[in-house]
């Protein structure tokens, strides 16, 4: 399989407009079949998958742990990763990363209309109700030779900017399955806002999501993220929905 590894990088071939835009011109001037969209601070896999899908996607892992801002981010992005391999598994996706997946270049341009390029970010996301919305073929591989790294962000300042311009994309979203998924999660949160008790339930499920995906994970940290996440997630759909510059 022909392919061209793609690594928008802000300020250097972006030209000021953003990061679609960069890809847009990026994959415009590939000439391979595929495009291998990665970003600039990823550590890519080791191998080479092979596939015949409009996307691919790819596993990521987060490194770090210095700190507990690390631990907390390495346990949350566990739960994420999981959930984004199982659901597409099952052939129901509900995530996807720019940071580490495989697209056929022509369909991703034909695509291109449905990014929202208004918005600044979720590329992979509206990329992914765009496929699912016209039927393509997505696929997912989970061996962990295609296992991509990526670091965690050492300060509450970018986690908090990161975390809120994820959220900000929420009112945009249409497909079924995103919706339906976020609102579970969004309920089961403010449920346990209103009555901490549904923690000794919620708790022991996402746990053993965690650690299916990454063993590393102490009991206190998954402990405490579960404890913080309610708080948390809100300050960020609040932040996310009213913060208008990116």
């Amino acid at each position: 399989m022909r392919f061209t590894t793609i690594i928008p990088r802000r300020g250097i071939n972006d030209e000021g407009l953003g990061k679609k835009h960069a890809l847009h011109r990026l994959i415009t001037a590939a000439d391979t079949e595929y495009v291998w969209l990665m970003d600039d601070d990823v550590s890519a896999p080791p191998a080479v998958p092979e596939t015949e899908a409009d996307l691919l996607i790819l596993p990521l892992r987060m490194t770090g742990g210095s700190s507990l801002l690390e631990r907390l981010q390495i346990a949350e992005y566990a739960a994420i990763q999981q959930l984004t391999i199982v659901t597409a598994q099952h052939h129901h996706p509900v995530l996807c990363s720019g940071a580490n997946m495989i697209v056929r270049r022509e369909r991703w341009l034909e695509s291109y209309a449905d990014l929202h390029p208004e918005i600044p970010s979720g590329d992979d996301m509206f990329l992914l109700e765009s496929f699912k919305r016209r039927g393509l073929r997505i696929e997912v591989n989970d061996h962990p030779d295609y296992t991509a790294s990526i670091q965690a962000l050492r300060s509450w300042r970018a986690l908090w900017r990161q975390r809120m311009r994820w959220a900000g994309k929420a009112p945009h979203y249409t497909d079924h399955d995103i919706l339906l998924v976020g609102g579970l999660v969004v309920a089961a949160n403010v449920l346990q806002l209103l009555c901490p008790l549904v923690l000794l339930i919620k708790f022991p499920l996402e746990y053993r999501l965690i650690k299916k995906r990454d063993a590393s994970v102490s009991f206190f940290d998954a402990f405490l993220l579960e404890i913080l996440y309610p708080l948390y997630m809100l300050i960020c759909i609040i932040g996310g929905l009213f913060r208008q510059q990116w």
